[in-house]
């Protein structure tokens, strides 16, 4: 059992006693606030993308685009948390719609990159509108939306530690 593990573990043991009938509550589960957060979060973006004609999949891969183009379909996966055989349909659509390009790299034919077409380049200007009315809707400063996705981070590396021991 990893430290981290039963630090946590010895954390729990120590609190102070829940109330047994409260513990499997649904309001009280971590888990449920998270993924209801998240359709939450996915209702405000669905009118905001359709708009650029977008699903939230495609938006996150545009994202990562803008920031580092020309991505291995494995590099591209790891940074939005889908497997290939999520991604490579997607890619295709997208492609279809004139947003990506995929090509095999020069220098491993084994590998396919995706690269932003200028139309998919340009997308990012009228993005930004999509980011400032999520982020209203959050009704949380910049400061504390920072906070929020540090933390979230952290709880995101702590679960993927413990799923990977």
């Amino acid at each position: 059992m990893k430290t981290s593990t039963a630090a946590a573990r010895r954390a729990f043991a120590n609190a102070p006693s829940a109330d047994p009938e409260a513990l499997l509550l649904l309001d009280n589960q971590l888990c449920f606030a998270l993924y209801s957060t998240s359709l939450a979060m996915t209702k405000v973006y669905r009118p905001l993308l359709d708009e650029l004609g977008l699903t939230y999949p495609q938006y996150l891969v545009l994202l990562v685009l803008w920031e580092y183009d020309g991505l291995a379909i494995g590099e591209l996966g790891e940074r939005v948390a889908l497997d290939s055989g999520t991604l490579t349909p997607l890619l295709k659509r997208m492609q279809a719609q004139g947003l990506v390009e995929r090509t095999r790299s020069a220098a491993d034919e084994r590998l396919v990159l995706i690269t932003l077409t200028r139309q998919g380049a340009d997308l990012r200007e009228r993005a930004e509108a999509v980011h400032e009315q999520v982020a209203c809707a959050t009704a949380c400063s910049p400061k504390e939306r920072q906070a929020l996705v540090r933390e979230l981070k952290s709880l995101r590396a702590s679960l993927l530690a413990h799923g990977a021991s």
